[in-house]
């Protein structure tokens, strides 16, 4: 087992204690997740008192607890993903952000939610490079470097890098409509602002030579969910990319979560996961075509035009996120939260095991809530699939979801055999 690459959940004393079945940080291979951390004291268990600031204080104090007791910095941290109950608050957060990485930027996304949990006014989320990897007894550190980069085709912010690779994987920054010669949103609505972001998303993936179907999993963030259609329109334009691609109909794992507010006010924004398949430092050119995407469909769950239900790279799996709909009857199952959950996560399972995993495999979920009262009982049936608690984990809760759903749930799956299989 020495030469396997294994699920490693941690949970440290010094930050928030999970108010749910999840661990503090979920680590696979070269990276580490974390749960999204909300502005509790982890001393009282209780949300600090004061407004946004100091809440949004106690979110990275939290963060940079749970990474320095896995022996990290805070300079490992590739991606932050805040989410805020109120969008005027951002200005706030931002200062508090700045102090905790006063001259490295990660990957950055910011959004405003319809509710958090514990009524909160902020929680933040945190993904963290992984040197040493998860093979036992075989640390790793020194082999891999993170690399930052940015080009002046795509909108240029202070608070964040566009790109940040590391081993595998290229995150990027969530894009929203900003035209890079001006600074300013594009005119026009959904449609005009949809174009703008892919062609900021293009625009970086060209600067470092990564072609667009390289993107193994998109998220859409959208303030209006009827400006869908419009978004969708887009979408096909941009997806598939290339000859191979379009011969195969790839598209990327995908995720739409409709949003209360967005920075600038702007109706769309759209945040990537690349395959990076020279690694950090390069490899030799001829070693980057052993890992392969390999993207993957089963009738037993949802099959979606616009997204696959799995997409491999290296060692994750990206699955889009599922709604509560019957594969069968291809209709929204029930008016109760506890039967919807139930369905997403059968619909996870099938995909999972349709790749030959299982739910032990997952590292990561994200669920998307319509009321975010509904947390309880969300859980009582997501223990049945996870039992042990382990994967990481993040809760919102939004005004609407697709269908008129009451939940829509996502993973990251750890893939020990790589792409392809290793020998």
């Amino acid at each position: 087992m020495s030469g396997y690459n294994a699920v490693l959940a941690r949970n440290t004393l010094s930050a928030q204690k999970g108010i749910g079945p999840y661990s503090q940080t979920v680590a696979f291979s070269h990276y580490n997740h974390l749960s999204a951390q909300l502005p509790i004291d982890p001393a009282s268990g209780a949300l600090v008192a004061g407004g946004v600031k100091a809440q949004a204080e106690q979110c990275f104090k939290n963060i940079k607890a749970i990474v320095e007791s896995i022996d990290h910095v805070m300079e490992d941290v590739v991606r932050i993903t805040i989410f805020l109950k109120d969008i005027a608050d951002i200005d706030a957060v931002n200062s508090v952000y700045t102090a905790f990485f006063p001259s490295y930027v990660p990957v950055l996304t910011t959004v405003a939610v319809a509710a958090l949990p514990l009524d909160a006014l902020v929680q933040v989320e945190a993904l963290i490079s992984n040197g040493e990897g998860t093979i036992p007894q075989a640390p790793q550190a020194g082999d891999l470097v993170k690399t930052v980069r940015n080009t002046e085709n795509a909108p240029v912010s202070a608070l964040s890098a566009q790109s940040v690779a590391f081993s595998h994987y290229n995150n990027l920054s969530a894009q929203l409509p900003i035209d890079p010669k001006t600074g300013k949103l594009v005119a026009g609505g959904a449609t005009e602002q949809t174009v703008q972001c892919l062609k900021n998303i293009k625009a970086i993936l060209e600067s470092i030579d990564v072609p667009f179907d390289d993107i193994v999993k998109i998220t859409v963030f959208v303030k209006n969910l009827s400006d869908l259609e419009r978004v969708d329109e887009v979408y096909t334009t941009f997806f598939p990319d290339s000859a191979i691609a379009r011969t195969v109909n790839y598209f990327p794992a995908r995720t739409t979560v409709a949003v209360s507010a967005l920075p600038m006010d702007a109706l769309v924004q759209i945040e990537a996961v690349v395959s990076h398949g020279d690694g950090t430092p390069p490899q030799v050119v001829e070693d980057r075509h052993g890992i392969v995407i390999k993207a993957n469909n089963t009738s037993r769950a949802p099959i979606h035009a616009l997204s696959t239900q799995t997409v491999a790279f290296s060692h994750y799996n990206h699955i889009s996120a599922q709604l509560p709909i019957d594969p069968t009857t291809e209709k929204v199952v029930g008016n109760g939260v506890k039967e919807q959950t139930e369905q997403c996560l059968k619909n996870i399972k099938a995909i999972v095991e349709s790749i030959d995993h299982v739910m032990n495999d997952v590292v990561k979920v994200n669920i998307v809530l319509k009321n975010i009262e509904d947390s309880a009982a969300m859980d009582e049936v997501y223990t049945t699939f996870f039992p042990g608690g382990v994967p990481a984990r993040r809760v919102v809760g939004v005004s609407a979801l697709p269908e008129n759903a009451l939940v829509q749930i996502e993973a990251v799956v750890s893939n020990a055999e790589g792409t392809p299989p290793q020998k």
